[in-house]
């Protein structure tokens, strides 16, 4: 059986029939080079998804016709990374593999030892949609402005790990909650902000007794938060 190309966008699914313009169309006539008749998944913003079959293919359009729709009914533990910012690369790596596993939300933060601040937020989040789209998730994870740590700090709501060196090993006590995963910068998480994330009540945890780079320290956390 072949596979199944899947895409995510503000699809009206309550059509039967459906015109695909843009960077969708060109990506299924130019890219992939599908066929008439072939069929291709469409997932929109609330959580719903269509198997649509092509029907008529123009120079800039695709004409789908609507076969069969599914709601998402899955209840997915919301997990947030609050991640440093770090080397380009780096976060991109993060931003993609994180959203493969299953994350819902990054927020890029700012801390005492961040050495970069720039982030180019629609490259990552077309990076997050295009990685939904290959894990076959109909979520794709919101990415938010970088903020500063102390900032964040006040408004995580759940519960709230902080990763070091120095902390016990990893576990999570309630995934009914929501979950908030903080990894530090490349030069690690001063001790001033570990004591205000243990005043804040937060858990500081370890990976083990290795060092990692923070991007990943972000995929691993992410992986084990998500299925624990």
């Amino acid at each position: 059986m072949s596979k199944i190309h899947r895409f995510i966008s503000d699809f009206d699914l309550s059509k039967k029939e459906l015109e695909i313009e843009g960077e969708i169309a060109h990506q299924i006539i130019k890219v992939l080079k599908l066929k008439l008749g072939e069929k291709i998944e469409l997932c929109n913003e609330k959580h719903i998804s269509a198997m649509a079959d092509i029907c008529k293919i123009e120079k800039n359009s695709v004409f789908l016709k609507i076969e069969k729709i599914i709601q998402d009914t899955k209840k997915e533990t919301e997990i947030t990374l609050f991640c440093s910012i770090l080397k380009k690369e780096n976060f991109e790596m993060v931003v993609q593999k994180t959203t493969e596993i299953g994350i819902s939300k990054i927020i890029p933060i700012i801390t005492s030892r961040t050495i970069k601040t720039g982030l180019n937020l629609e490259r990552l989040k077309k990076i997050a949609k295009e990685a939904s789209e290959q894990s076959g998730r109909v979520i794709v994870p919101e990415i938010s402005e970088p903020n500063e740590f102390a900032n964040v700090i006040e408004i995580a709501k759940g519960e709230n790990i902080l990763f070091d060196k120095s902390g016990s090993n990893f576990t999570i006590n309630d995934k009914l909650k929501p979950i908030n995963l903080f990894i530090g910068p490349e030069g690690g998480w001063t001790e001033r902000e570990i004591e205000i994330a243990k005043n804040h009540n937060f858990k500081i945890a370890t990976l083990g007794s290795l060092t990692l780079r923070g991007e990943t320290a972000a995929i691993i956390s992410t992986y084990l938060a998500v299925n624990i």
